[in-house]
Parts: structure tokens; sequence; C-alpha cells
């Protein structure tokens, strides 16, 4: 490995845990912390920020849907910063990093003349953005589930609900500490992140602030939506009750 020490920046990614001979050697060469590592290899980490004696440790929950399913998948992130160096580790192959590939293979643009503090940003906004793709998926289901539950109110449509509500749960979990690790990169005091890159961070910062107001309002929503359903239940029932009310009345 030539990154370390050569003065372009340079970016490493790693799809797949499971070559721990290669690891190890980005460990050494790197001089990256063992219990750093084994965060990295160990998934299920908290969204977290963690300062090294010559880099800067990041834990982010990277978030996409489910085309099959519907449901959200969630891969662990981990982003380490050097000086003139970015490693981002994951678990599988699939990211959502293809608009900043994009922009490092254009000749032009502001990605190609900052540092690798500049590029750690980028990586950790397209994270972020695909937070609002996500956001619009659940978005989609509960105005769709809306209008079912006042069309056809059936127990498919309560279960649909109820799996809407767990998903808004776990993006919930993540997106909290996803906030401070936001918040902690763009107040961070380290030499590796300049004052006009920590000025971009703050950006990134009022985006996690604004994914965790849409995931608490989409919360509510699914819970009138429960609401709602027990309602329009409760009112089908006291209509049937009323029809069988009126028919025993005519033969008594």
């Amino acid at each position: 490995f030539g990154a370390r020490d050569n003065p372009p920046v340079s970016w490493l990614n790693v799809d797949g845990l499971h070559d721990t001979e290669c690891l190890g050697r980005l460990r050494d060469h790197f001089g990256i912390h063992p219990l750093v590592m084994e965060d990295v290899l160990h998934v299920g980490q908290r969204p977290k920020l963690q300062e090294g004696e010559s880099y800067l440790f990041l834990v982010l929950p990277m978030l996409d849907i489910d085309p099959a399913q519907g449901s959200i998948e969630v891969e662990q992130l981990s982003l380490i910063l050097g000086g003139n160096w970015v490693l981002t580790f994951q678990e599988r192959v699939g990211d959502v990093f293809d608009p900043v590939r994009e922009r490092l293979r254009s000749t032009h643009g502001r990605i190609r003349q900052r540092g690798a503090d500049y590029l750690a940003y980028a990586l950790i906004d397209a994270v972020v953005d695909r937070y609002f793709l996500v956001l619009e998926h659940l978005g989609d289901m509960a105005e769709a589930l809306d209008e079912e539950v006042m069309a056809n109110p059936t127990p498919v449509v309560l279960t649909r609900i109820n799996h809407l509500k767990r998903e808004l749960l776990v993006l919930r979990k993540f997106v909290w500490p996803l906030r401070e690790v936001t918040n902690a990169f763009a107040r961070t005091e380290s030499g590796l992140v300049s004052h006009d890159t920590r000025v971009f961070a703050r950006d990134v910062y009022d985006h996690a602030i604004q994914v965790i107001d849409t995931v608490e309002t989409l919360r509510d929503l699914a819970g009138g939506l429960t609401d709602l359903y027990v309602s329009t239940m409760g009112h089908r029932t006291n209509e049937v009750m009323k029809v069988l009310t009126i028919m025993a009345s005519i033969f008594i």
C-alpha cells in the first residue's frame, strides 16, 4: 500500500470483512489501533466518532430499501480519515457512493481540489442523503395505507401498518446517534478536518436534524393510522349491529 505516504488523496474501499489477512495489512500499514479494527470487524456498533493520534474513526449506519420485501436494510459503514487518505469498510458489495465516484471521475469540481477531510465529508453526506430516499419510500407506504384504511380496513392492512411502525422504530434507533456523529464531525478540533470542511459538515448535521423531524412526523402518522383503523372497524361494526337490530325487531 502506498496511500499513506503519497501526497495525492487516496480512498480505499473494502467490500466484505472476511479477508483478515488483508485487513491486518491495512491495520499495520496505516497504524490503526487493534481495538478500532475490532470495531470494524464486529458489526452492529452504535454510530460514533473516535479521535486517534493520527486519524478519525467513524461508524455510520448505511441504509437502503430491500425492493423485494420493502423493508429497511442496515449495513455498518466504518470510515477512517487520515492525513491524505480515507478508508471505508463495508459488510458487502454495494453502497451509496456512486454520486461521489462520479464526481471523482470528473476532472473538475471541488472534491478533486480539496483534501481527504472533504472526501470524508462527501462520503458522510452521501450516507445521510440516502436516508431521505428511505423516508420517501416510508412516506409513500403511509399514504397508501391511509387510503386503504378508509376504503378497505382488513387485518392485512393492520399488519402492514404494524410493519411500517417497526421500520420507523428501526430508523429512529439509528438516526438519533447519527445526529451526534455528524455534530461531532462538524465541531471536531482535530487538525485532520479543516475549517472550510467543518462548514460543509454542519450542513450534513442540519440534514440529520431534518431526518429526525421527518421520522417523528411519520411515527405520529403511523400511530394515527392505527387509531383510524380501530375507529373505522368500530364504525363498520356499529353499522352491522344496527342492521341486525332492525331485522331482529321486525321478526319480533
